[in-house]
This record gives structure tokens, sequence and C-alpha cells, in this order.
């Protein structure tokens, strides 16, 4: 049987040099990325917003509620 302690070094020294290699955004980089999300989720949650108000009145329509 393998020593636990030993594997939990090699696991964490294994991390650590992966992590080395990462290299992150810069902060322009990171304010662009941002701005994409929030606007996809703003037009996201447009188009779902006035989807489900037209399916609201076809469905009122057809089942002659109101």
């Amino acid at each position: 049987m393998k020593n636990p302690i030993a594997a939990i070094k090699k696991l964490y020294d294994e991390t650590v040099a992966e992590l080395k290699k990462c290299t992150w955004p810069t902060r322009q980089e990171l304010y662009e990325s941002t701005m994409v999300v929030v606007s996809s989720l703003i037009l996201l949650s447009v188009f779902v917003f006035v989807a489900d108000k037209i399916f609201l009145l076809a469905v009122n329509l057809i089942t002659g509620m109101r």
C-alpha cells in the first residue's frame, strides 16, 4: 500500500507546478469579458421576457381567456 502522505505531497507539488503555468487575464481583458457576459445576460433576459409575453398572448387567444 502506498504512503498516503507521500501521495498527497505529490499531488500538491504537481498542482503547484501546473498553476505556475497558468496565465491570468489583465484588468482590461477581465473588464471586457465581464461586459460581454453582462450584455449577453441582458439580451437573453429581454428575449425570454418577450417570448414569454408572446406565448402567453397566443395561449390566451387559443383558449379564449381574456
